[in-house]
């Protein structure tokens, strides 16, 4: 399966929306309204990404750009091609708001959520704006809390073996969180099924559910145990971060851990790390039993 990254803008104005018309195109976006973007490029961050491409498609500059979510969409004309949109909330100049369309597109509106004609949407957008059910958002995954979680256990200090599997990376993805005490008991696990996405982002998924668990419970001291050298040499900055997606993701934990008196990570040998590995094969095998009888 081929991925390709882009970027999305959601720009308010009045509480109206701007969304502009596709000229041309795939036949599933071909005269549809869609948010404005632009793919990212090799060496390009997604923040630049959407600037360049509000320019360019819209003829406008932008005062703020903030994070708002990270999706996973597979091309309704390419089931083979999975598109990866990182969304902004954006904010124009007051002194920029005049819209120039590019040759791809003929029209431009401003619409009121409530107003919007969902068939008049590409599938996307509608997915960007919650109108339609959404597979994967690294920002909110389907968590799925399993057995052994003590909701009133409270504890200092807790080791956090963490997952994440991809069953055909990408493919149907999972991960998963095992929650010990200085005992070396279990006391809390879960994890999320993540839809069609990477092993990657489903390891990285496991770190911040597990960070989550932890600061729900009152732990203060972390120390993640994960199979994933890729994964543990990222977050300890022995390698550079330069997919978009993880990035994403990677700057959520590190926002995350400041909540933390301290946090570590450390690579186990997958042998060592059965107890996660088996959470995320039991949401998968969930899954794929529910498909098979759905």
């Amino acid at each position: 399966m081929k991925q390709k990254v882009t970027t999305k803008a959601v720009i308010q104005h009045d509480n109206k929306i701007l969304l502009l018309r596709r000229k041309g195109g795939r036949p599933s976006i071909r005269g549809l309204y869609e948010l404005p973007g632009g793919r990212v490029h090799m060496n390009q961050q997604p923040e630049d990404a959407v600037q360049h491409a509000l320019r360019i498609h819209a003829g406008v500059a932008v005062e703020h750009v903030h994070l708002k979510d990270v999706l996973s969409f597979l091309d309704p004309d390419d089931r083979e091609l999975q598109y990866v949109l990182v969304v902004y909330e954006a904010t124009l100049k007051p002194t920029d708001r005049t819209i120039e369309l590019s040759e791809e597109y003929d029209k431009y509106v401003w619409k009121r959520m409530g107003d919007i004609q969902q068939n008049k949407l590409t599938q996307s957008t509608l997915q960007v704006l919650g109108l339609q059910d959404v597979p994967f958002g690294t920002s909110t995954p389907q968590k799925i809390e399993t057995q052994n979680d003590d909701s009133n256990t409270s504890i200092s200090r807790a080791d956090i073996f963490t997952d994440g599997g991809s069953r055909g990376n990408p493919g149907p993805s999972a991960s998963g969180f095992v929650v010990l005490n200085e005992r070396s008991e279990i006391i809390s696990e879960g994890g999320a099924y993540l839809g069609i996405t990477t092993n990657d982002v489903a390891e990285y998924q496991a770190v911040y559910l597990g960070l989550v668990r932890a600061q729900e419970i009152g732990v203060r001291i972390v120390s993640f145990k994960l199979d994933s050298q890729l994964v543990a040499n990222q977050m300890n900055g022995i390698y550079d971060i330069k997919s978009p997606d993880l990035a994403i993701i990677s700057n959520r934990i590190k926002e995350l851990m400041k909540k933390f008196d301290k946090v570590t990570f450390t690579h186990v040998r997958r042998e060592y790390n059965t107890l996660a590995d088996g959470v995320v094969n039991k949401i998968l095998d969930s899954r794929e039993q529910q498909n098979n009888t759905g």
